[in-house]
């Protein structure tokens, strides 16, 4: 009788943990899981200052060509002649690369014209179009189309396209499809791609905004759902209707007063956008994290690190009279990048304790990635710090978000030349992978997987998702939703939003076999034309992304 009941119990515990649906929260170590770090390369031979994910799962990643020769040769015996070089006037070695993500190679792209501290967006065809950069490049545009080819994509550059010197200006993709250009060192304006007989158009918010510091540099720019765009610069922020170059709205200045744009730089996120009533009432909400107090760099010049700004500020734009909620985080960051993970989960990851942007101005780098969690109610929940990298990620590193929901992050060099011996923090070329909680094995039950959607879909247009997923547990922990790749650089995500979609239900098709129906995005204003990664995401565990786009 006894050995009857053990048995019974053995095969009901072999039940419940191979059969039906297991909560994350049953394993009390699952929810405790840190993530974990992966070396993906030792050196690619450049310094991922800006990075770029396009649909065919290559990375563009570039640095600047006026450091002398990088660690990487051009091919074939090509070699780039600049007489306005600051540097090398005749330059053998590649100063940007492309990763694959999918088989980790990559190889040399030839760029001529200095990219340094300079932006970009991806056009709707897929195009990543890079604008200014520094001496001979301030002015340029640079093209770069994804082909499956991987062995002849490579820059196309259009000299004095730009109006203006654009030198840390921030990018941000439109409605329509175009792109707006906004500031740069000393340049108070804004312009457009293609461009605008009519460009440049004066924006004295960005006068008003700079000091000694220039804390206004890569402002932080969002689309709204209204098509209007946010702006954030050194302190304060407005909504700018760039069509009839009006500000329509100034918001309070950010709790604290401290300065939170280069070189004082901290990090922004538009929070996730609800399209689930079709358009109408989508709130936004901005987010923004770390900085520097405002004499931290005249400190750090002189050798005196002051502790980095310590605080993230959440402001409902949507609403009526809205004002900045503050919270804590663990530490202090400056030059962290955030990005919006497929869970709608924000991480902070790379930047320093101490001191602020700029050759050598920073100390104590901030190693632990955190995780923030911006729909738990209770604030002190939000913020989960992650295992720590051994590599420190100071001026000039970056990251975004890989397909599979890894984190990809390269670069460092807070010297002025590629410097790896004899100084505190030497340059590092390697390139690493986080893979948060969510890709730890203990949820591959929980984790689905997409067996086939539309590649093609319109504003409003319903479609299907197929999935299959080992351990449903109901349709009400099913969601999708889209992320639109970002242009990364200075801890800056530009363009990086994410949509999640109507959801109209879910049905189960056979063993473990799902599909959902959904709506595509309203309009354009909250899901602009181009390419996305589509996510389905079970019980907070998310598939890995593939790609929609949307016409």
């Amino acid at each position: 009788m006894l050995t009857n009941i053990i048995k019974l119990l053995f095969f009901s515990l072999l039940f419940f943990i191979f059969i039906s649906p297991i909560s994350p929260q049953f394993f009390p170590s699952i929810s405790a899981l840190q993530g974990q770090w992966t070396l993906l390369h030792e050196s690619t031979g450049i310094v991922a200052m800006h990075m770029q994910l396009l649909h065919n799962n290559k990375v563009i990643i570039y640095d600047r060509t006026d450091f002398g020769p990088s660690n990487i040769s051009l091919p074939g015996g090509l070699c780039r002649y600049d007489s306005r070089e600051q540097a090398l006037i005749h330059d053998c070695t590649a100063h940007s690369i492309l990763y694959d993500a999918i088989t980790n190679g990559l190889r040399p792209l030839m760029v001529q014209t200095d990219v340094w501290c300079s932006s970009g967006s991806v056009i709707p065809d897929g195009t990543l179009v890079q604008t200014g950069g520094f001496n001979d490049g301030d002015h340029v545009v640079r093209t770069i189309s994804p082909c499956f080819d991987h062995e002849n994509c490579d820059w196309l550059e259009f000299p004095e396209y730009l109006f203006r010197r654009r030198w840390y200006s921030s990018n941000h993709i439109l409605p329509d499809g175009s792109l707006i250009i906004i500031g740069g060192r000393r340049e108070y304006s804004y312009e457009f791609y293609p461009r605008n007989p009519q460009a440049p158009f004066l924006l004295r918010f960005l006068i008003e905004t700079t000091d000694y510091a220039e804390n206004n540099l890569y402002p932080f720019v969002h689309l709204l759902p209204d098509g209007n765009l946010f702006l954030f610069a050194n302190t304060r922020s407005i909504v700018l209707d760039y069509k009839q170059n009006r500000v329509l709205r100034e918001f309070p200045e950010i709790t604290g007063g401290d300065p939170r744009n280069y070189p004082s730089t901290g990090s922004s996120v538009l929070l996730p956008l609800d399209d689930n009533h079709n358009g109408s009432n989508v709130e936004a909400e901005i987010m923004v994290c770390g900085g520097a107090s405002k004499d931290s760099y005249r400190r750090a010049i002189r050798h005196d690190f002051v502790p980095a700004v310590s605080t993230c500020g959440r402001l409902k734009v949507s609403h009526e009279s809205p004002t900045w909620e503050m919270e804590e985080m663990p530490t202090p960051r400056v030059m962290s990048d955030m990005l919006i993970l497929p869970t709608g989960d924000v991480i902070i990851i790379n930047g320093a304790e101490r001191g602020t942007a700029g050759w050598n101005n920073a100390r104590d780098p901030a190693t632990r990635p955190i995780i923030y969690r911006p729909s738990v109610l209770e604030s002190s929940l939000r913020f989960s710090i992650m295992s720590p990298a051994v590599r420190p990620r100071l001026y000039h590193s970056s990251a975004i978000l890989l397909p599979d929901g890894r984190v990809l992050i390269g670069g460092s060099n807070p010297q002025i030349y590629y410097n790896f011996t004899n100084v505190l923090y030497p340059t590092d070329l390697s390139l690493e992978a986080f893979s948060p909680p969510y890709l730890s094995f203990a949820y591959s039950s929980l984790r689905p997987r997409i067996l086939q959607v539309d590649q093609t879909v319109r504003h409003r247009q319903p479609f299907r998702v197929n999935f299959i997923v080992r351990n449903f547990l109901s349709g009400n922990v099913v969601s999708v939703r889209i992320i639109a790749p970002s242009f990364t650089t200075h801890s800056f995500a530009m363009n990086q939003r994410m949509v999640v979609m109507n959801k109209l239900g879910v049905s189960r098709v056979g063993f473990a076999m799902y599909y959902v129906d959904v709506v595509a995005p309203s309009t354009a204003e909250i899901a602009p034309p181009g390419y996305y990664l589509l996510f389905v995401v079970h019980a907070q565990i998310p598939s890995s992304g593939v790609w929609l786009k949307i016409e």
